[in-house]
């Protein structure tokens, strides 16, 4: 098959440091310009990593012929404007997550999938690594028993009001970041989307994001909750409860793409971890293995795995928790 030539339109973190590197070691992925409204550090970053091409605006990125798909880990609130642009330029997108800032915005990059027939995906890169397609394949067989219940957790600290995550008014805050993993994570398990929710949500009294949130999904056959921090201990973990085992994801988000990642499944006989079993996977970057599948789709036309309308499905949660922070009560999705 031949590589697909990517674009990157932004210099932000987690495409120079995870994305952009893990996609230049894949197969079918061939990184071939990278735009910045910063020549200077287009430049940089271009020579830094290794990429033929860099340009000092977007629209010069969108308009050059050579380029068929575009990665957009531009701040939150330009996710959809941008990628609608690069579609209406005749580029497939892959959009670092959360797509949108409401279900309503999301909807929009449906009409433009639709209008300009390309390919547009939310950057989900968990559901692509082989512990996730492992646990959801140890609840579909039944080895935990029927599913009822998913806890998860993830925080990190970072009070840096300069940083895009503490700008609220551009999609910063704890549950556009992080909270939408055990929310895409748990519908993923589920296979099904939660009817009502209800969140407590701790806003930082400067910032004004979310710095706190807790929340109760819903589900018709069971319950999903979590936790999500931007001012707490780095941590992350996921568990998942049947009416005959557990499974717990080690490090479910972060996935390390030097080392090994495990999960654990345990059969309740022992107190604590007593009977876990530990099941590893051989190393591999969750980045390299979603940007080949978007390629692969590109390619042979194929529908992709999650099409834009689970991305409004997520975004339909998201928008539903914020409604219950404010009103105090459940809300329907």
């Amino acid at each position: 098959m031949q590589p697909v030539n990517w674009g990157i339109i932004s210099t932000a973190k987690i495409g120079t440091e995870k994305v952009i590197p893990a996609m230049q070691k894949s197969q079918h992925c061939r990184i071939q310009a990278i735009a910045s409204r910063d020549l200077a550090l287009a430049r940089k970053w271009a020579k830094t990593l290794g990429i033929p091409k860099a340009y000092g605006s977007y629209e010069e990125l969108l308009a050059d012929p050579e380029i068929e798909a575009v990665y957009n880990p531009l701040p939150n609130h330009l996710h959809v404007p941008w990628s609608v642009k690069a579609a209406e330029a005749g580029k497939h997108v892959l959009c670092e997550k959360p797509i949108a800032l409401d279900a309503k915005e999301a909807a929009m990059l449906v009409a433009a999938r639709d209008r300009t027939g390309k390919l547009i995906t939310e950057a989900f890169m968990v559901r692509s690594h082989p512990q996730w397609l492992r646990a959801r394949q140890i609840v579909r067989d039944g080895h935990i028993g029927e599913l009822r219940a998913i806890q998860g957790s993830f925080s990190y600290h970072l009070t840096d009001p300069t940083n895009v995550r503490n700008k609220a008014d551009i999609g910063g805050g704890g549950l556009y970041d992080i909270g939408c993993y055990p929310i895409v994570t748990s519908r993923f398990l589920f296979g099904a989307e939660p009817t009502r929710v209800v969140a407590l949500i701790e806003h930082d009294p400067v910032l004004k994001i979310d710095r706190l949130a807790s929340a109760l999904l819903d589900f018709p056959q069971g319950q999903a909750s979590f936790m999500c921090a931007t001012q707490l201990v780095p941590y992350q973990r996921m568990q998942i409860y049947g009416t005959r085992g557990r499974i717990a994801v080690e490090i479910p988000f972060n996935a390390p793409p030097d080392k090994p990642c495990r999960i654990f499944v345990d059969d309740g006989s022992g107190l604590g971890d007593a009977s876990a079993k530990q099941e590893s996977f051989h190393v591999c970057d969750q980045y390299a293995i979603q940007g080949d599948l978007f390629s692969e789709a590109i390619r042979s036309g194929k529908p992709v795995s999650f099409p834009l309308e689970d991305a409004v499905k997520n975004m339909r949660v998201i928008d539903a928790l914020f409604r219950s922070a404010r009103s105090g009560g459940w809300e329907q999705v």
